[in-house]
């Protein structure tokens, strides 16, 4: 498995990197254009999830104990583990779906389109399965029922969410500018300053010094994280394209690499200073933190319902609003209940994307004399 998985992410990367410069000045535009900003916002908090809040807090300790990760700091690892060139997956898989789906429609293919939304319902009752599991990491003495219950109510809100595109744009803006106002209470909190941030950034150029080691699974764990990015990619790609507001192709690709990944820096470098000065994070700020990472699981689940339920054709439109939201939920938290007693690993997802991408490059080699593709340098900007 490790090795078609640096396979898988050589390839990928070296297509995003062929299309940012062949295709660069090609301009995507989605079904539902937003601003440069809503787009980040939304592609933000649907690709990330409570880990990216919670997780640097367990993960420091790990890097700094364990002999694999000596060759860099814990900032630098958890930093490769969640920024910047993962980010291309999402950049090929977006390009994918606003200027090559549309007029092969790959994706509308019976085999194909099954094992897509079975990815994705699966990935999506995984994403709910892990906040339940963690709960107890996050809110100390939470009972049984407790997180049932928590679990629950996510589910129902970003079912809820779901029925109408209104809710996306307001949910996404609400989460950044919450995780941003995070990053600065908590860093307040900590008495770091401007200096101390600054400090722990500076750790981060490690990360760079470093990149070739972050292009192939370093132990069992980063493994899991990159089939964890592989099982979202092509899911999140399909999503996001839709709200791409006209932007140039290289342009696209330097977004996406760099725009999620100053947050991500940022907060980071924030919870390093903590595990570096022994600090412990207060109960309040802990509190603040299991919030916006609840809304970030919120987020993450509504876009990956309503690209099952447009799929499938289970939609608002279809079912009537009561029925689809009580359809949905049953069916979503029922998954997450069900994943406690399967053997289901995120890892077997991964490979089912895999396989997907494998195939649609196949066809898409099949078909590569037909009049399908984008000029080179479009004038006008416009897509051919």
């Amino acid at each position: 498995m490790t090795e078609i998985l640096t396979v898988a992410i050589a390839c990928i990367l070296l297509t995003a990197l062929f299309i940012a410069v062949y295709w660069r000045d090609v301009v995507c535009v989605g079904e539902i254009p937003v601003s440069f900003f809503t787009l980040m916002a939304i592609l933000f908090t649907s690709g990330l999830d409570v880990g990216l809040v919670m997780f640097p807090l367990v993960d420091f300790q790990v890097y700094a104990s364990e002999a694999d990760y000596a060759f860099s700091n814990p900032l630098a690892i958890e930093f490769g583990f969640w920024g910047f060139l993962v980010w291309g997956l999402y950049f090929t898989t977006t390009v994918y779906f606003c200027i090559i789906e549309p007029k092969l429609k790959l994706f509308e293919i019976p085999l194909i389109k099954w094992v897509n939304d079975l990815v994705i319902i699966g990935t999506c009752a995984f994403t709910g399965f892990l906040f339940l599991s963690y709960l107890p990491d996050y809110i100390a003495g939470i009972t049984p029922l407790q997180r049932l219950l928590l679990v629950a109510l996510v589910v129902l809100l970003a079912v809820i969410s779901s029925t109408h595109i209104r809710f996306v744009r307001i949910l996404s803006v609400s989460s950044t500018l919450l995780f941003f106002a995070l990053i600065l209470g908590v860093g307040w909190s900590s008495g770091m300053g401007i200096t101390g941030l600054y400090q722990s950034m500076a750790t981060l150029g490690d990360y760079f010094r470093h990149l070739p080691r972050f292009l192939a699974p370093i132990t069992d764990y980063h493994e899991f994280y990159l089939y964890w990015w592989f099982a979202w990619s092509i899911m999140i790609g399909q999503f996001v394209s839709r709200f791409v507001g006209g932007i140039k192709i290289s342009r696209l690709l330097l977004a996406l690499l760099i725009v999620p990944s100053i947050p991500i820096a940022l907060w980071f470098s924030v919870l390093y200073h903590y595990f570096a000065t022994d600090m412990e994070v207060t109960a309040g700020w802990r509190w603040a933190m299991v919030a916006v990472g609840t809304l970030f699981v919120v987020n993450s689940l509504d876009s990956l319902m309503r690209l099952y339920t447009r799929n499938i054709g289970i939609t608002v439109q279809r079912l009537g609003g009561s029925t689809y939201v009580l359809f949905n939920w049953s069916i979503l938290f029922g998954l997450i209940l069900l994943y406690q007693l399967t053997p289901l690993r995120i890892e077997w997802f991964g490979l089912a994307v895999i396989a997907l991408y494998t195939a649609v490059t196949l066809l898409i080699i099949k078909h590569r004399n037909a009049p399908i593709w984008p000029k080179r340098r479009a004038s006008n900007g416009a897509v051919s």
